[in-house]
């Protein structure tokens, strides 16, 4: 995995860096397998209950794939489906994590950066963030498990805006069409995302698990099962619920075991 992806863990919470700073954290085919690598691991891990995903520094979260290895990794369509594999088995890896993810975005999000922005569940980002996927530029396309994530976010109008123009727009605008959860003055990104994660992080990490999962259920159309409903109710079972109405009653602080 080298250093290109880092994980930072303190308590609960895991920290993993996109760390290319000197190519502004644009990714390479082997940072897209270590990042799917890492998520598959924290995802299995109990002990976490949230983790923030951001590049380093605060140039940018990522501005997508870098272009220099497109002549020795994906110029022509053999090589392409090789190099998409990697991509879409991480892209399967964030969108089927157990704990909630945060982007915590400073400066340039786009293309890949941008979906793997999308398949978090909370983004945060700066006033002086950019976000965009001019892809026609380079005459490509965003493949269906690359575009699924954003036209789940925004819709398929929005998703055809950004891909067909190509434009790149700011903060707020990313706020106005859904893009983003929260802007916050640059300098109180690391900090809004820290505190976001350590509310997650006290929260009932069965309770959170259930949500991804309902959430993501719910995007398909078909009729839930009496096996899903039934499933709702799980939670009343849980020693989760116990500690989280017990404390309830007696005005205290949860601990909660994720069990």
């Amino acid at each position: 995995m080298g250093e290109t992806i880092l994980v930072e863990r303190d308590g609960a919470i895991a920290t993993v860096v996109l760390n290319r700073p000197e190519k502004l954290n644009a990714l390479t085919r082997a940072m897209w397998g270590a990042l799917g690598e890492t998520m598959e691991r924290l995802s299995a891990d109990d002990g976490v209950r949230c983790v923030i995903v951001r590049g380093a520094g605060e140039k940018a979260f990522s501005p997508g794939n870098d272009i220099s290895e497109f002549a020795t990794q994906r110029s022509n369509k053999a090589q392409a489906i090789d190099y998409g594999k990697v991509m879409h088995d991480t892209a399967a890896a964030l969108a089927n994590c157990r704990h909630p993810l945060v982007a915590q975005i400073h400066g340039i999000c786009v293309g890949g950066g941008l979906e793997i922005a999308s398949l978090c569940d909370l983004r945060i980002c700066g006033e002086s963030s950019r976000f965009g996927a001019p892809i026609k530029n380079l005459g490509l396309v965003m493949a269906y498990a690359e575009m699924a994530p954003l036209v789940r976010l925004v819709g398929p109008a929005v998703a055809l805006e950004l891909l067909l123009e190509g434009r790149i727009v700011d903060a707020a605008e990313a706020k106005a069409i859904g893009l983003v959860s929260r802007v916050v003055p640059d300098d109180e990104v690391a900090r809004e995302a820290r505190a976001t994660a350590e509310r997650i992080a006290d929260g009932a990490p069965l309770a959170a698990r259930w949500h991804k999962k309902f959430a993501r259920r719910l995007q398909d159309p078909a009729p839930l099962s009496a096996a899903e409903l039934d499933e709702c109710f799980d939670c009343f079972d849980s020693e989760d619920f116990r500690i989280g109405y017990a404390a309830f009653l007696a005005k205290q602080k949860p601990n909660f075991t994720g069990k």
